[in-house]
């Protein structure tokens, strides 16, 4: 059976390492690339911590370093979260391997080519690569087969603002143009996120598999999970993992709502704020595939596999 060309655009980031690691043990698909940017910290850090799990999974996929910073204003990482390098600050001995010379953007377009019709695009980070490879190639579009975003907050509880999620508040001009140019996105929120929790004792048993992933996982991973559960109790949340587990087995979705969705731009409190036309007020179509809920047990069984992976 031929396999489904996936492509990662990311900004790894403990969760985007989890998603990353699920994606890596998909069986019915090959990860095609990694496209790299900044956004949970800087692009150097994103960079290393992209290549230094593909050298722990043991995966060759390429990396691509994309854009260091929003296509206009400068905004904040969550450096606070993850670590000051993304990566829980453990001090890990870099990957051997170095990132490709072709910049994201531009790997973007091309293996929209070498895939066209096929490529399974799953965004994970700030949309600004994409956003760039749009304005490069307006085309793009009419190759990707689907597009999978891990973004917004479809009724405005944020996690970064009161208003916006920080992928889409840390580029919203960027994710202006990727919204606006897709015929369908399918969008998996924080408020998404949220409603599927990971019970902190069950991701510690999770994490003590007998596999070099999930050592290093637990590793990189203790500075969040410990953060989180100080700030919001039991459950530990995964974003990236459960928007990979969408983007891989889009039928353990149990609940999908169709609707128009806009970004925010302005500088006020409402920036990066993601606008859901729940009334469809405005007449426009809908062009957003809405993930409200997944089927809890085969998201925690995809995590669970992709630690074990030896």
């Amino acid at each position: 059976m031929n396999k489904i060309p996936l492509l990662i655009d990311t900004d790894p980031g403990v969760d985007d390492a989890l998603a990353l690691l699920m994606a890596f043990n998909a069986p019915r698909h090959e990860v095609v690339g990694l496209t790299i940017a900044a956004g949970n910290v800087g692009l150097k850090h994103t960079v290393a911590n992209a290549l230094k799990l593909c050298e722990v999974a043991g995966i060759e996929a390429p990396v691509f370093a994309g854009c260091p910073g929003p296509l206009l204003h400068p905004a904040p990482d969550a450096g606070y979260v993850h670590g000051e390098d993304g990566f829980g600050d453990v001090g890990y001995e870099p990957a051997q391997r170095a990132a490709e010379r072709e910049h994201a953007a531009q790997a973007i377009l091309r293996l929209s080519h070498e895939h066209a019709g096929k490529l399974l695009l799953v965004a994970l980070g700030p949309l600004t690569n994409v956003a760039l490879a749009l304005k490069l190639d307006p085309t793009l579009p009419e190759r990707v087969a689907r597009i999978v975003v891990m973004g917004g907050a479809v009724t405005g509880h944020g996690n970064i603002t009161p208003a916006a999620e920080f992928n889409v508040y840390f580029d919203p001009e960027a994710a202006h143009i990727v919204f606006e140019a897709f015929p369908q996105i399918d969008l998996a929120d924080w408020e998404g996120t949220i409603a599927h929790g990971l019970l902190h004792d069950h991701v510690v048993e999770w994490l003590a598999a007998d596999s070099p992933r999930a050592r290093f996982y637990e590793r990189i991973s203790k500075k969040t999970r410990e953060w989180s559960a100080d700030r919001r109790g039991d459950y530990w949340h995964s974003a990236d993992a459960l928007a990979m587990a969408y983007a891989l087995e889009p039928d353990g979705a149990t609940e999908l709502v169709d609707r128009p969705v806009v970004v925010a731009l302005g500088h006020g409190h409402a920036r990066g704020m993601t606008v859901v036309d729940w009334n469809r007020q405005n007449g426009q179509p809908d062009r957003f595939r809405i993930l409200m809920r997944y089927d809890q047990a085969r998201f925690e069984g995809l995590i669970r596999a992709a630690l074990a992976t030896g």
